[in-house]
């Protein structure tokens, strides 16, 4: 069965962890921009943590489900309405056949997940079934029949402070700029950002008096472009780039920046390999640990339950 794309919001995709092991081919990584929030609505469901979810961006799709399906929109809270009942975000709820899902907008973070019971059915195309382009109305999203108990749980939800703080090691080209004034200003997110990069605004850095070829890049490279300002690699990033590196955002936290909407102001915090090892390793161990606990409680006891 499936959902039927009555409006698609503004680029809704489908994703699950992409396409990381096709970089030597100059394709970007892409899939979720929040891998966090997608694994832990999916294992709301009890699906696998990479289950290709519906990612939403800033306003959601308006769809109709043809079968009942087993639901949940996670990540950023978004408005989110069955046939006009509100329903919080982060909680699970069934979409029976006819009814109708709206997903608006959110005043907080950029994405959400939208998760449903086995994942979507999706085609695989370099071993991922990230979509290469956003849903279009008429369009069908294909699904398995299920159904969900009503679960909920605060653990894991994204924080939205007012600065968002961005741990970041040197960049290759790190020794050409003052790095003085890059640490100690705040930036804010342009509206001119997207998939690709996070544009930001802030007092322009000093041009370096040195060419450079371009070179390998990844998610999270913050280069300089020739007018002093910063662009931030999104997950849809080049893999080649030529413009100079002033630093790399630490990969545990390429989660936070897939939330920075426009407006956000952002701090970039210096630290050090060993303090970014320590925060990805804790990090994957709390998430193996929600993540665990919202599968086993659903195995467990089944019915309505907040976690």
């Amino acid at each position: 069965m499936s959902f039927v794309v009555l409006a698609p919001g503004i680029d809704s995709r489908l994703v699950d962890f992409g396409r990381p092991r096709s970089r030597s081919l100059g394709v970007p990584v892409g899939g979720a921009a929040d891998r966090r929030s997608l694994a832990l609505g999916n294992a709301l469901l009890g699906n696998p943590d990479d289950a290709p979810a519906l990612e939403v961006t800033l306003q959601g799709p308006r769809l109709r489900a043809e079968a009942d399906v087993g639901c949940v929109v996670y990540g950023a809270p978004f408005e989110i309405r069955r046939d006009g009942v509100r329903i919080p975000a982060g909680e699970t709820f069934t979409l029976h056949a006819g009814e109708e899902l709206h997903i608006g907008g959110t005043q907080w973070g950029l994405r959400a997940s939208l998760c449903v019971r086995g994942g979507f059915h999706a085609p695989s195309i370099l071993n991922s079934h990230s979509a290469l382009e956003p849903i279009r109305a008429g369009e069908t999203l294909a699904c398995a029949t299920s159904q969900i108990p009503r679960r909920y749980s605060p653990d894991g939800m994204p924080v939205f402070p007012e600065v968002l703080p961005l741990s970041v090691l040197p960049g290759l080209q790190a020794s050409w700029f003052d790095s003085a004034p890059f640490y100690q200003q705040m930036f804010v997110v342009s509206p001119q950002s997207n998939r690709m990069g996070v544009r930001l605004a802030g007092k322009p850095l000093n041009e370096p008096e040195r060419e450079m070829i371009s070179e390998p890049v990844c998610p999270g490279a913050v280069q300089v472009t020739r007018d002093g300002q910063c662009i931030v690699l999104g997950i849809d990033g080049q893999t080649i780039g030529g413009y100079p590196k002033i630093a790399q955002v630490i990969s545990p936290h390429l989660n936070l920046l897939g939330q920075a909407r426009p407006g956000q102001k952002i701090k970039f915090v210096p630290t050090t390999l060993d303090a970014a090892a320590e925060i990805e390793r804790f990090l994957r161990m709390e998430l193996q640990q929600i993540t665990l606990r919202h599968r086993l409680a659903l195995d467990a006891f089944g019915g309505e339950r907040t976690l």
